[in-house]
């Protein structure tokens, strides 16, 4: 449920200031936190940025009380990846099983929060936010990657491999990562689910929780210092629970 400490509005990016505001959080999170990098960012401003953000829709999530910029999510649907040409996760991902779907699709990324603003309300603003989006573009499928932090594959093994063999996505929706990381590293028989279960991150269990799956292999990507899954959650596919989780109680 919403924490009554904090009054959030969420909303869609229409200037550069609020742009800016994206992406200084995400220089926060995704470089000075995590240790990631991009050709594209901006130390001296602090601004992590790259050249598809002029694309991309930015939801923002803002503290009424502050005015502060406290979340963000980066969206791109079907014809705006059409204009730049690629969705950003075609770098890891071989997507042609979502493209030739004839489905509409948008793709997620760049998720985050601000540290003082996790495990409370933020993230259902967010979600519920998202939710209005996808409703009024008719998406049908949602997608991105989604990431673990460092890029040793075998401290990951044992989630990787819960994911593998419990999620896997249905082979219509099977996208595999270009640079293929198999996640199948521990046997079944071996792997404490629950342990294993506790070290996936967050972001990657609300997916789940949603019905969502993950793509064939994992993408280790050291600029980011990350190792990253893609993500694929189908509509069509969720149950009335899972609807009413990600549509909120205003939801259909």
């Amino acid at each position: 449920m919403p924490d009554p400490s904090h009054d959030f509005s969420v909303r869609l990016a229409e200037t550069a200031d609020d742009l800016h505001a994206a992406q200084a959080l995400r220089y926060q999170v995704f470089v000075e936190e995590l240790g990631g990098d991009g050709e594209m960012v901006d130390h001296d401003a602090r601004l992590e940025q790259d050249r598809f953000d002029a694309h991309f829709d930015h939801m923002l999530l803002s503290d009424r009380a502050t005015g502060e910029v406290v979340g963000v999510y980066r969206l791109l649907t079907s014809d705006r990846a059409a204009e730049v040409g690629q969705f950003y996760s075609e770098d890891e991902y071989d997507l042609e099983p979502l493209k030739s779907s004839g489905r509409k699709l948008l793709e997620l990324g760049r998720s985050c929060l601000h540290p003082d603003y996790r495990g409370g309300a933020g993230m259902y603003h967010l979600w519920n936010g998202l939710a209005q989006y996808v409703a009024e573009r008719e998406i049908e499928v949602l997608f991105g990657v989604a990431s673990f932090p460092g890029t040793n594959v075998e401290t990951l093994a044992a989630p990787l491999s819960l994911l593998h063999e419990k999620h896997l996505a249905p082979k219509e929706l099977r996208v595999r990562s270009r640079a293929y990381q198999r996640m199948d590293l521990r046997a079944p028989a071996s792997l404490d689910r629950r342990k294993a279960m506790v070290e996936v991150p967050a972001l990657i269990k609300a997916y789940l929780r949603l019905g969502g799956f993950v793509g064939d292999g994992a993408f280790v990507d050291h600029s980011f210092n990350t190792t990253d899954v893609c993500l694929i959650l189908d509509t069509k596919r969720m149950n009335a629970r899972q609807k009413r989780i990600y549509a909120g109680p205003n939801g259909e």
